[in-house]
């Protein structure tokens, strides 16, 4: 197995449960670590033979462009489309971060991750 890790993805979005929130965006940074088999793809060095990780960023992006109030439902969603979307993943974790969340104060960004193994390979 390996792990292809999508590090530090920028996307500016609209989720949050505060109506302003939804109107005025925020920044949201996030990482995806992907585990599949790419025994074919060290040998072939052939993109098809490998998870495209540009196709893979797309999905993250569609997600991350539809309006949620939390981010267990975008984490959800956006680690159900890419199981459904490349089936070889045989593990998923992703880490969404919101940057200077309105709390009342001071705060770098708040995190949700989530993990989600492929139910065919248990």
């Amino acid at each position: 197995m390996s792990k292809i890790l999508l590090e530090n993805m920028e996307f500016f979005a609209y989720h949050g449960c505060f109506r302003e929130e939804q109107i005025i965006g925020n920044q949201f940074i996030v990482n995806l670590e992907i585990e599949t088999n790419t025994h074919k793809a060290e040998s072939s060095d052939k993109l098809t033979d490998t998870l495209n990780y540009q196709e893979a960023y797309n999905l993250v992006k569609e997600q991350m462009q539809q309006k949620s109030h939390l981010l267990e439902h975008v984490a959800r969603r956006t680690l159900d489309i890419l199981l459904e979307k490349f089936p070889e993943i045989s593990h998923l974790k992703i880490k969404i971060s919101k940057m200077h969340p309105p709390m009342g104060g001071k705060l770098k960004c708040v995190s949700l991750e989530l993990e989600k193994h492929n139910s065919r390979d248990v």
